[in-house]
Order: structure tokens, then C-alpha cells, then sequence
């Protein structure tokens, strides 16, 4: 089972919507998928259950809290898709477990780490849809990953950005996971018609050269169809008038994904 945080410390930059259509191209061809929405606001939550969650459903939340005996097979559930499995959040009593985690003792950070061994068998990837923070969610997510996909954008503050988290990445793999490695930098988002798109994309460019990452080619363009296929609860093959070649942008990143795991022997 491979296991992928997908972060940016960084809010609006899209790993939600990019953790929906990564998830659909893995099931497409084949793979067994569990996302594992490891954010309050829930948004993968919304965009994947189905049927639609009901209030105050058990969730990440419960798996991770000592205040709980449930565990995370106990909340998973199913999404639209038939090989796509979703861990949902629960929302503002994941906040409060964030909180928890806070004042616990040893052994906070790897939680996450726990529970994911107790359906090591039952699934080929996780995706962990990681909050825009670092906070303990997040150390608890990169604890538990094999990689790290970091979405970014071509915009003003993504390298400063990036640098942030890559620091982050580092002090997670000095203290609690010293095999986590980086999968790939995907710029998402991007608007490759403007001056500042390009001179932006070129910054990340160098920014991950100068770093050894492997930086996702072609980037994401900014095409309103990839929310609203999302919002729709649909994959790209499925929404009507979904240009082919952007399905095949994120097939092509997925299996990219898995091929950079493999290589640094994950």
C-alpha cells in the first residue's frame, strides 16, 4: 500500500479538487483508493460521499481521538466511484482532535500512522488530503506517507512557499519518518497565457531544480471545468465537455507518482 500526503501549508491553491481527479485516474486503472480527508473544512468530504454524509457522521476524527473506540475501517465509506473509498473528516471535531493532539504525550504524531496499518491490506493507495497548515494533522500525515505530492501555484510567495514546506518535510523526516521522500511538485492552476504565469512557473522551475524534486510536466491550467466536474461529483471522463487531454494530464501524473515512490525504494 502506498501511502501519499498531498499538502501546501498554503490555502486556495487546489489539492482538494487535485486529490478528486488523482483518486478517479488511479481507479481507472485499477487501483484500490482510500482518501483520507485530513482537513476541518471537509471539502473531500462533500465532494466524494456518496451517498452524502450525515451530520455528525463518524470520521477521521473518531480514528484519531483516545475519547473514541472507533477505529478507521470503523468510518470509511463509499464515494460515487466503485474503487474509490473515502476516510471523511468530521469536520469541527476533527479541529477539536487537532487541539487534542496538542497537549498529548509521545506517540502523537503517529497516530495517523496506527490506524492506516489496521487496512494495509485493503487498499494499493491512500491519498491524505492535508490541511493548508503545519500543524499536527499534518505532521501526523507526513509521519504516516511513503511521499509528499506538493501543490503549488505560478504566483508571487509559491517558492517562499515552498520553501516553508520543504523545511517542514525535512524535520519530519529527521525526527518521525526518515524514509518519506518527495514525489513531485505540481504546479496547478496555472495560467500559461500571462506574462506573470509564465515568469512565476519558471521561479518554481528553478526553485526545483536547485532542490533535486521532480517538478510535473505539463502543469494544471486554470479551466473551470476541473472544479465543476468536481463539484458535480463527477470524473473528467464523465462530465460533459471535458477535454480528453486534462484526463490524461492527471493519468499521467498519477502513474508518475507511483513510478518516483518506486524508485526511492517505497
Amino acid at each position: 500500500m502506498h501511502v501519499i500526503a498531498i499538502a501546501n501549508q498554503k490555502g486556495g491553491v487546489g489539492k482538494t479538487v487535485t486529490t478528486f481527479h488523482l483518486a478517479n485516474a488511479l481507479a481507472h486503472v485499477g487501483h484500490r483508493i482510500l482518501v483520507v480527508d485530513l482537513d476541518p473544512q471537509a471539502n473531500a468530504s462533500s465532494l466524494l460521499a456518496s451517498p452524502p454524509l450525515v451530520e455528525n457522521q463518524a470520521g477521521v476524527a473518531n480514528a484519531l481521538s483516545t475519547r473514541s473506540d472507533l477505529s478507521l475501517p470503523d468510518v470509511i465509506t463509499t464515494t460515487m466511484w466503485e474503487r474509490v473509498f473515502l476516510a471523511p473528516s468530521g469536520g469541527e471535531t476533527l479541529a477539536a482532535v487537532r487541539d487534542e493532539l496538542v497537549i498529548a504525550g509521545p506517540g502523537r504524531e503517529a497516530r495517523l500512522g496506527e490506524q492506516l496499518a489496521l487496512i494495509h491490506e485493503d487498499f494499493d493507495v491512500v491519498l491524505i488530503d492535508c490541511a493548508p497548515a503545519l500543524d499536527l494533522l499534518t505532521s501526523n500525515a507526513l509521519a504516516a506517507a511513503d511521499g509528499v505530492l506538493i501543490v503549488t501555484q505560478s504566483k508571487l510567495l509559491s517558492t517562499t512557499g515552498l520553501a516553508h514546506l520543504l523545511n517542514t518535510i525535512s524535520v519530519a523526516r529527521h525526527y518521525l519518518n526518515p524514509t518519506l521522500c518527495v514525489v513531485g511538485v505540481l504546479v496547478n492552476m496555472h495560467e500559461a497565457g500571462t506574462v506573470a504565469g509564465s515568469h512565476w512557473l519558471d521561479d518554481v522551475r528553478e526553485a526545483c531544480r536547485s532542490k533535486g524534486l521532480p517538478l510535473f510536466d505539463p502543469p494544471i491550467p486554470r479551466r473551470v471545468v476541473i472544479s465543476d466536474a468536481a463539484e458535480a461529483q463527477m470524473g473528467l471522463d464523465e462530465y460533459p465537455g471535458a477535454p480528453a487531454e486534462l484526463l490524461e494530464t492527471y493519468a499521467h501524473h498519477a502513474a508518475t507518482m507511483l513510478t518516483n515512490l518506486e524508485e526511492n525504494g517505497q
